[in-house]
């Protein structure tokens, strides 16, 4: 083992007071668009599920297959098919106006209910006496957008999560053109919203966010759309105090970025045609932004004064239920570059 391969690491340490308490081994790959691992720690080939983090070619087909026009769907809406929102009222107009120009109602969606991640918004909902619907749900914008699909191509809207649908066999085969994995390989599990999550090896999935960036690079129609939506209205791809939404914000088109479930984030760079893939270990979602954003400072993707002002996710302070600051969380990261 090279010295440089011996001495990368990729962990996020829990202080307590002088006392790490906890650590998180986080597994990273930096692959280009040829699919060639630049940089990683610990194991850049981890297979793992994709989860959230691949919504952008979930929604990929709806701009291939002429959906997204003929719905005439706003970038903020193609935005929403990208996220994992936190039912906003932005968020939840947004997908109610997509099932409009698609003519269905929130009854089509096959995704369960939830609160609303953003506080104020459940609050707000609690007030009001109403209970949490399938629209607040925070896939509620790609399920609309599958719906658009459905419709769009004369495919039945019923059972439309359902893996046999032409719907998820058209995403399928959406992940295995940009992963380059074929589609029988790819491992098909059931998300949290109900349709199908996809997996395989992390580096694949970097490689797969390092193509879509250098076709919107091209301006490759679908990604080009695509990517421009998001990095244009972050906050509809998370929501206020999200790390994707001031990420992109921050990085000012540099950068788009997905969380998934799990501990998983992906983002692509345009500029430098490159992917990045983050999967940690146990799952924690506390270890994933740090973690993110250490790879981004060793790749000298964000600056210091571009990390600093996304503090509140590079070091988050641990604080007791009296209010006072009684730790902090705390990445690690060193990559290896690749010796090929």
């Amino acid at each position: 083992m090279s010295a440089a391969r011996k001495n990368a690491t990729g962990v996020v340490e829990v202080w307590r007071g002088d006392i790490v308490e906890s650590r998180h081994t986080i597994h990273i790959a930096v692959v280009d668009a040829d699919g060639k691992i630049r940089a990683s720690a610990n194991d850049a080939d981890r297979i793992s599920y994709s989860r959230s983090a691949v919504k952008p070619f979930q929604a990929a087909p709806l701009v291939d297959e002429g959906a997204a026009d003929r719905f005439e769907l706003t970038a903020a809406e193609l935005a929403l098919c990208c996220a994992s929102h936190s039912g906003e009222p932005r968020h939840v107009e947004a997908a109610r106006s997509m099932l409009r120009k698609i003519g269905a109602s929130e009854d089509a969606l096959a995704c369960g209910p939830h609160a609303p991640f953003h506080e104020a918004s459940a609050k707000a909902l609690r007030e009001a006496g109403q209970q949490p619907a399938r629209i607040h749900n925070n896939c509620s914008g790609k399920h609309a957008g599958m719906l658009a699909l459905a419709q769009h191509m004369g495919w039945p809207l019923a059972g439309y999560h359902d893996l046999a649908h032409p719907v998820q066999q058209r995403i399928l085969r959406e992940i295995a053109a940009w992963t380059e994995l074929p589609a029988d390989d790819i491992p098909v599990g059931v998300d949290g919203c109900g349709v199908a999550t996809f997996g395989g090896p992390l580096s694949r999935f970097a490689a797969a966010f390092a193509r879509f960036a250098a076709a919107a690079r091209r301006n490759n129609n679908t990604a080009a759309r695509i990517v421009t939506a998001m990095t244009q209205n972050p906050e509809y791809v998370a929501g206020t105090g999200r790390l994707c939404t001031d990420l992109m914000r921050v990085a000012n088109g540099r950068i788009f970025a997905k969380v998934g479930a799990e501990g998983v984030y992906l983002a692509g760079i345009p500029g430098a045609e490159l992917g990045i893939g983050i999967k940690v270990e146990d799952g924690s979602m506390r270890a994933a932004e740090p973690a993110l954003i250490g790879t981004l400072r060793v790749l000298n993707l964000l600056s210091e004064e571009e990390a600093g002002a996304l503090d509140l996710y590079r070091e988050p302070r641990l604080r007791n239920t009296r209010g006072e600051e009684v730790g902090f969380v705390r990445a690690d990261i060193r990559l290896a570059a690749s010796r090929g």
